[in-house]
């Protein structure tokens, strides 16, 4: 799937051009992600980024991480290890 975007969208944006895929793409799956229409797994994939990176960008948008049970309870297991 292509996303098209008008030429004068793009030229609005201040974002330099380099810059300007990566940045979309890694808005795009913060949006998704914060909106929980798409996993983690799939919005690091999207934006292009590992898992620690998107984590990472996670906390400095202030995104809450959704966990699911699964994660929950491996976590949990984790942590009583550690202990």
């Amino acid at each position: 799937m292509k996303l098209i975007v008008p030429e004068a969208v793009l030229t609005s944006i201040k974002i330099p051009k380099k810059e300007l895929e990566r940045t979309l793409k890694l808005d795009l799956a913060m949006a998704l992600y914060q909106r929980e229409v798409i996993s983690l797994g799939n919005a690091r994939r999207l934006a292009g980024i590992s898992k620690w990176e998107f984590l990472e960008e996670l906390g400095r948008r202030k995104i809450s991480r959704h966990y699911t049970e699964k994660e929950v309870g491996e976590d949990l297991i984790f942590a009583e290890g550690s202990l």
